[in-house]
């Protein structure tokens, strides 16, 4: 009976050490979930991104007036820029 038990737990322990260190194990299950959560919050600020740039095409293709376009295209101008007009006093204020 005793070389039974030894060997069942010569198996119970190769078994544990393939689930805790070996390929697939916990440890490299938690390190790939990590990265997931890392990669989803990357995409979310791409998406976010990409949602404003679209936002930003749509007001300057804006086919409702002409007007419309040109003041989102000065709106852009002004803030990526930094144009004023020249009728108009610039003041810089740092942060």
């Amino acid at each position: 009976m005793r070389p039974v038990t030894f060997s069942l737990f010569l198996l119970l322990l190769a078994l544990q050490f393939k689930l805790w260190v070996g390929e697939g194990s916990l440890a490299q299950l938690w390190q790939v979930r990590g990265q997931v959560k890392e990669q989803q919050l990357k995409n979310s600020l791409m998406q976010a991104r990409n949602d404003a740039l679209a936002a930003e095409v749509v007001a300057l293709q804006k086919k409702g007036t002409r007007q419309a376009g040109l003041d989102a295209l000065e709106g852009l101008a002004r803030n990526e820029l930094g144009m004023v007009r020249k009728d108009e006093t610039f003041f810089f204020m740092p942060d």
